[in-house]
């Protein structure tokens, strides 16, 4: 079994909001002209080897899947055309957010920080080289919660790809040597439950599995 683990070059987590036609309409949300960016710190990553304990101040705390993205070079205003120069290693994550909690702060119209960037509310899992994948705007991906499938989607589905993350990222904050891009979530999402384990999986290879508490 894989575990999460903290890298420690790890600089700052870039979170991409309303990436996947299809979980903007399981949530009702409104599909934006362009992409929804958050921020987590890095006291957010799950640490190595503990599980993800369900936070007090919410009853609703779900998993989002996520392809993520490591930055290999600091760059600004990067073109897209060069975009891919910035990246080597792919992975995939888990975004939690307490539903309840960030539906109440988008009712008053507050950020989503605490719904999203507490501590624990990131999974990282193992990483892998991009050339190993082929095509990163066509890789298949999965999230088994109880080794029943719950996520899945190919990054072909993305409304902003890869690259044109990092451009459009790039032109609000210098993107640092450790950074990681979390590319947003497809359908399925839903609450977790203590004694669930998750499964991430980038094609048939396993890159996470944690316990819920």
């Amino acid at each position: 079994m894989f575990e999460c683990v903290v890298n420690n070059d790890i600089m700052k987590l870039i979170c991409i909001g309303r990436n996947y036609t299809d979980h903007i309409a399981e949530l009702h949300s409104e599909r934006t002209t362009e992409p929804v960016v958050f921020m987590k710190p890095d006291t957010s990553i799950l640490l190595k080897k503990q599980p993800f304990f369900i936070p007090d101040f919410s009853n609703n705390v779900h998993h989002e899947v996520e392809v993520l993205v490591k930055i290999n070079r600091v760059g600004k205003h990067i073109d897209k055309k060069f975009a891919h120069k910035y990246y080597d290693q792919i992975g995939l994550g888990i975004d939690f957010t307490a539903r309840d909690l960030q539906e109440q702060l988008k009712e008053k119209g507050l950020p989503w920080e605490k719904a999203k960037a507490f501590d624990g509310a990131a999974v990282i899992g193992d990483w892998l080289d991009k050339g190993t994948l082929g095509d990163p705007n066509d890789i298949d991906f999965r999230l088994e919660k109880n080794t029943t499938i719950v996520q899945q989607a190919n990054t072909k589905m993305m409304l902003w790809k890869i690259d044109e993350l990092i451009e459009y990222v790039s032109k609000y904050f210098t993107l640092k040597i450790g950074d990681v891009i979390f590319t947003g979530t497809p359908a399925g999402v839903s609450s977790v439950k203590d004694g669930d384990i998750l499964t991430g999986f980038i094609k048939n290879e396993q890159l996470f599995s944690i316990r819920v508490k």
